[in-house]
């Protein structure tokens, strides 16, 4: 990876840990479905009648905003309100970075060498320290919550790499944008038939009082910063390099969201849960960063087309028979 797209990274590193403060503050406004519902209708409007649609398949479309944009924040906004610490969330949900790393040998055809299952199983344990601790001093369900949002995660990074891969011209700006316009509507449905049909609806009317901007300002973060700015900047890293690659960024924004619950929230996990963070994160930075590189000179030359080491060709996405999904 280039010095700046490292940089890029670092960059959504710090959007995204910063990220998990908003959705607190959001949460304690709205309902969870109906707030990631709301999140991605705000650009999915403008999306709709603005910005171009890419030229991909929509069954690779779909994949990334499903998986993304529904399974992720569905299970991470719910398992927040259910009482899922806000800092240790941002750690738990890395567990997207093994599961995309076994995904990415399943449906892209990444070779896994026997340093990335160890890795993996490393970072497996870490989790099950955390959870061995959240079961003696706090619900379980929470973490189980949050460990469905980073498969959930992990299943968007590959929609995003299949669909990013399926053309080469493909706007990584678009393809985050027109992701948004799949989640709306299956996240409405979600909360009028789990959280009632006016509950949501009834929240947003009372933010409109004097002590509602904070719910507006959470908001406006996630929706400009959190998911334009950061995921338009992943969107465009995970189509130019391998999977393998892209995922270790996403293990410091645990320290970025940790450090901030902390400083704003006065949240302090317990010795047992660092110790847990820290085997988790070595587990899946090795997990994660044992694939081949790309040397600095060819990566900054080459155009996502061009990587083709780890990165399926256009006859193997579009033969089922070489790729399923």
């Amino acid at each position: 990876m280039t010095n700046r797209d490292r940089l890029l990274g670092l960059a959504v590193v710090v959007l995204w840990g910063l990220n998990f403060l908003a959705i607190h503050v959001g949460l304690e406004h709205f309902p969870p479905f109906f707030f990631a519902g709301l999140r991605f209708a705000v650009i999915a409007i403008p999306v709709l009648l603005f910005v171009p649609r890419p030229r991909v398949a929509w069954k690779w479309l779909l994949l990334y905003g499903i998986g993304f944009g529904i399974l992720q924040f569905a299970f991470l906004f719910t398992a927040l309100r259910t009482g899922m610490p806000t800092g240790l969330s941002s750690l738990v949900l890395q567990s997207s970075a093994p599961f995309t790393v076994l995904l990415g040998a399943v449906f892209l055809r990444e070779r896994l060498r026997g340093v990335q299952l160890a890795g993996i199983a490393v970072a497996m344990a870490g989790m099950a320290v955390i959870g061995w601790d959240r079961a003696h001093h706090a619900a379980l369900v929470p973490l189980l919550l949050t460990l469905l949002g980073g498969l959930g995660w992990a299943f968007g990074n590959i929609g995003s790499r299949l669909a990013a891969a399926s053309s080469a011209d493909v706007n990584p700006l678009h393809l985050t944008l027109w992701m948004a316009v799949v989640p709306p509507i299956p996240l409405f449905a979600l909360s009028a038939l789990t959280e009632g049909p006016s509950t949501g609806w009834n929240d947003l009317i009372a933010s409109f009082a004097a002590t509602g901007w904070p719910a507006f300002a959470a908001l406006a973060y996630i929706v400009a910063l959190g998911t334009i700015a950061g995921s338009g900047l992943w969107t465009y890293l995970m189509s130019r390099y391998p999977a393998s690659t892209v995922a270790p960024l996403s293990l410091a924004v645990p320290v970025v969201g940790i450090a901030a619950s902390w400083a704003f929230l006065h949240e302090s996990p317990s010795a047992l849960s660092l110790v847990g963070a820290v085997i988790v994160i070595a587990g899946a930075f090795t997990a994660t960063s044992a694939g081949r590189r790309v040397p600095a000179v060819e990566a900054e030359a080459a155009t996502p087309g061009q990587i083709r080491h780890a990165q399926p060709t256009r006859r193997q996405i579009q033969d089922p028979a070489l790729v399923e999904a």
